[in-house]
């Protein structure tokens, strides 16, 4: 059994297989490691696992299945947004909560 206090990235890569969520400073500055948290963008690499317990965690694996981030992901494919793709997760991660609660941000 995992304690609660493990960092929710490392539950989500190592025990459960979710590895799209990247880890990259490990200090929650850089957004490789973001998730939503009830469809609010959270750094997963501090991030407790007990915190979410009882919550809706959705991760880059998850998040085409909203209407958000279903179209951030079409546009990132269309526009050939993609590099080296390290950080795209966290980027889409980002992008997709944004357009879910601001529909035409300035």
């Amino acid at each position: 059994m995992l304690p609660t206090t493990c960092p929710l990235l490392w539950v989500l890569r190592d025990v459960l297989g979710l590895t799209g969520t990247k880890f990259g400073c490990g200090i929650a500055q850089c957004g490789a490691c973001t998730v939503h948290i009830d469809g609010k963008p959270v750094r997963s690499c501090l991030l407790p696992v007990g915190a979410v317990r009882g919550r809706s965690v959705t991760t880059i694996e998850g998040i085409g299945a909203s209407p958000a981030g279903a179209k951030v992901q079409k546009a990132w494919l269309d526009l050939e947004v993609i590099q080296c793709g390290y950080c795209q997760s966290g980027q889409i991660m980002a992008a997709a909560a944004l357009l879910a609660n601001t529909a035409q941000p300035r």
